[in-house]
């Protein structure tokens, strides 16, 4: 299998395993992300999936004139079943779409453009992040995964992005990324001797740079001032700057 398939077998894992979290859940509770349900969080990754398969189909059909507060508004007048219909059908064209795809084709986004490959990565990571905040309202605890991989991958490329969407000059020293897969195998990124590093447990990263969780509950070390001020502001999400989380899971709005 090459690296393309691979990935798109693993997000329509990823995809399994929210379909599973769904399964009884009480699609009114409220989320992490302040003043979003269970249904909102589907509702967003619904209209984001009919939206990338329109960049594939419909060039130029990229929507830019509202916010993700506002497409989630415009979702609430959908019933919780018609919800989850939407999110079911536009997933699947997506992944039919993407299927199709030369992986290195480009693609225009709310950021800068993506590679097929960088895009159905970023897809992955919505369904992870977006999954946590719903496992975070029901109270349950997901199992982490080798497919962390991916959301960690595009949480390092980011790291200008975190930046460059603050205003902020990107840092021109580089940064050492030592994590810790689920598995317990070591998984690196960045310049080997880099004095700047960023060390601990891949799922701490993903949660931080999808900003799920403040870096203090994340189980994560950053030696070095560089890698402290990426940790201040990585986004691994396109758009503009999130509000990240407090300590300990106090909410400080949506993330994204």
């Amino acid at each position: 299998m090459d690296f393309f398939a691979e990935l798109l077998a693993d997000l329509r894992a990823e995809t399994a395993d929210l379909e599973a979290l769904l399964e009884g859940a009480d699609w009114e509770l409220p989320t992490p992300a302040e003043g979003w349900t269970v249904r909102d969080q589907v509702g967003h990754l619904a209209w984001f999936d009919e939206a990338a398969t329109r960049v594939v189909t419909e060039p130029g059909s990229l929507r830019t004139d509202v916010s993700v507060d506002d497409l989630v508004i415009e979702a609430r007048a959908l019933r919780a079943e018609e919800v989850h219909a939407w999110f079911r059908t536009a997933r699947a064209r997506m992944l039919e779409t993407f299927a199709t795809l030369d992986p290195r084709t480009r693609l225009p986004w709310y950021g800068p453009p993506m590679s097929a490959a960088s895009f159905a990565t970023a897809r992955l990571m919505e369904t992870w992040a977006h999954g946590q905040d719903i496992a975070d309202a029901l109270g349950v605890t997901r199992t982490p995964t080798a497919r962390l991989r991916h959301v960690a991958t595009l949480g390092v490329r980011a790291m200008p992005y975190g930046f460059a969407v603050r205003g902020l000059p990107a840092p021109r020293d580089p940064v050492r990324v030592e994590l810790t897969m689920p598995d317990g195998t070591p998984w690196t990124a960045g310049q080997e001797g880099a004095a700047d590093v960023v060390r601990g447990p891949m799922l701490g990263f993903c949660l931080l740079v999808t900003q799920r969780r403040h870096l203090t509950d994340t189980g994560l070390v950053a030696e070095g001032a560089t890698a402290g001020r990426w940790m201040a502001v990585a986004q691994a999400f396109a758009g503009p700057p999130g509000k990240g989380r407090a300590p300990s899971g106090t909410i400080q709005g949506d993330t994204g």
